[in-house]
């Protein structure tokens, strides 16, 4: 059964809450994730359908029984290698950004076309000429591209990135991206979300 990409945001926000249990919480209700989250009830229950699972009444969830489940079916132990394309403020955060390994992306490297940026180190991870790219995603049999450079570059770089063989691109630039079928694109839309935030809070103020 496929999994509505809402579903799989909620899902993953329930990983996070369980993780921020305190030992003792061994179970945790349905009324807690739908307060912390702001939605319904019924929503909780009905998301946790989608892993074969229905809590106890007064009780609730197993906690290491529901955050097994999520990652099960969100495939977080699949482990995927990523690297990260411009190494500027942006792509420099997101190497720092431990909690990727957690959910089974590695980022093994950065590449960019700066000279004054190469051979540097960032989180512990190389920064590359970008034309060694096509070469170590055949060594590191990495297929997800963290796209991070400025817009102006994104459509051409997104091309290369496909010719290069990657098959996944996470795309942080507000561009929309042209790659052959057999390229997934998932657009990281940070304004549209900003906008989506603020007109709900307008909205519940009505």
């Amino acid at each position: 059964m496929k999994i509505p990409a809402k579903v799989v945001n909620r899902l993953t926000l329930y990983h996070f809450i369980i993780d921020s249990l305190s030992a003792d919480e061994t179970y945790v209700s349905s009324t807690k994730f739908a307060k912390l989250l702001g939605v319904d009830n019924s929503q909780v229950r009905k998301d946790f359908k989608y892993l074969g699972k229905t809590g106890k009444c007064r009780v609730g969830y197993p906690a290491k029984a529901l955050k097994k489940s999520i990652e099960e079916k969100l495939g977080f132990r699949a482990a995927r290698n990523a690297f990260i394309i411009g190494a500027g403020n942006l792509g420099t955060a997101l190497a720092r950004y431990r909690t990727f390994d957690d959910y089974g992306l590695h980022i093994s490297a950065l590449f960019d076309t700066d000279p004054q940026k190469i051979d540097r180190t960032i989180g512990g991870k190389n920064v590359f000429a970008l034309e060694r790219l096509e070469a170590l995603v055949k060594k590191l049999h990495a297929d997800v591209a963290i796209l991070a450079v400025p817009p102006v570059a994104a459509p051409e770089m997104a091309r290369y990135l496909a010719a290069a063989g990657i098959r996944y691109i996470w795309n942080f630039t507000p561009c929309v991206l042209d790659v052959p079928s057999k390229v997934k694109v998932w657009n990281e839309n940070l304004i549209g979300s900003f906008l989506q935030f603020i007109s709900q809070e307008k909205m519940a103020s009505k």
